[in-house]
């Protein structure tokens, strides 16, 4: 059986809400705002996908800090869609939280993985 690894679940839910959260700003017709936070959103999962398959300590080091540029990003889209009200800010905070903790992790990660 294969081991939990909370960044990968973490990411993984994390680009599911992402999902259903870009279709409700569609829905506001802020369709750049939703295209720009669904690419920074789901690339964090992806890259940490990515960096499973790392050819080296210091390619899963790049893949993560990938993941952690998305992760800072993902947060800026979202702290724009709350504070420019275009939904309210019980629909984005939960998700604002969330991101916080990735990026907790992933510079964790990071940092840990050396050079």
């Amino acid at each position: 059986m294969k081991e939990k690894n909370l960044i990968i679940d973490k990411s993984y839910a994390f680009a599911l809400e992402i999902m259903a959260l870009t279709k409700l700003i569609r829905e506001k017709r802020e369709y750049d705002l939703a295209s720009q936070l669904w690419r920074a959103g789901t690339s964090i999962g992806a890259n940490v996908e990515e960096a499973q398959a790392a050819q080296s300590r210091a390619d899963f080091r790049s893949k993560m800090a990938i993941a952690a540029k998305e992760a800072r990003e993902s947060h800026y889209w979202l702290r724009l869609t709350r504070d420019g009200q275009v939904l309210d800010s019980d629909s984005v905070t939960p998700l604002i939280e969330d991101i916080e903790a990735i990026k907790r992790i992933l510079t964790s990660i990071v940092k840990s993985s050396g050079n």
